[in-house]
């Protein structure tokens, strides 16, 4: 069996979604969480001065998603066939599209400014998101609750780690989306991703 460590600050941002697949297969590695003040001891340790990496029996791979897609396809959650996962990849990148719109608004500073994308955001852009997720839900799910076929994947964790963003700032996103309701609560339900979350360290981020 290979040797898993995953690097990353100690909160779940872009690392998440890697500590989610882990869990949902039961997978042992090693979880190593840096400070913010210890990161730039270790920044010339990684390929490319950044975080998440994921070190595989010794060699270092950078990339939240190329990490995610790797763990996903290794431990069987990446979809049955390639078309499978092609659906899945597309569901991935619809929710990178929402993220897209929202991380900038995230990370702004002015809090007048921030108060007023947000409500942008949430007034013009973030229906047409929920609206996309859903829309391929119901046609790749199968009728399940799940997007791709009625088996579990990468792509609901990554939704259920990014639904938890969007809760925050409108804690009624998922009012009128019952089938996104719905995905997320299957996902919790798994007993060993309900396992990990009860155990999850509280962080700011």
């Amino acid at each position: 069996m290979p040797s898993y460590k995953l690097y990353y600050f100690n909160g779940r941002g872009r690392a998440e979604v890697a500590r989610l697949i882990f869990a949902a297969a039961g997978e042992k590695y090693e979880d190593v969480r840096y400070e913010r003040d210890q990161w730039p001891a270790h920044k010339a340790e990684m390929p490319l001065g950044q975080m998440p990496v994921l070190e595989v029996d010794g060699v270092k791979l950078p990339q939240s998603l190329s990490i995610a897609r790797f763990l996903a396809k290794q431990f069987h959650l990446a979809g049955k066939d390639n078309f499978e996962q092609a659906q899945v990849d597309a569901v991935v990148d619809t929710i990178y599209d929402c993220l897209t719109k929202y991380v900038p608004i995230r990370f702004e500073t002015d809090e007048a400014k921030k108060e007023e994308l947000t409500k942008k955001f949430l007034a013009e852009e973030l229906p047409k998101h929920l609206q996309n997720f859903e829309t391929l839900g119901k046609l790749y799910g199968k009728g399940g609750h799940f997007f791709v076929g009625k088996q579990l994947t990468w792509a609901d964790l990554l939704f259920f780690d990014v639904g938890a963003i969007i809760l925050q700032v409108d804690s009624n996103a998922f009012n009128n989306h019952a089938w996104l309701k719905q995905n997320r609560a299957e996902v919790e339900k798994q007993p060993k991703i309900a396992e990990y979350l009860k155990n999850r360290p509280q962080t700011q981020f």
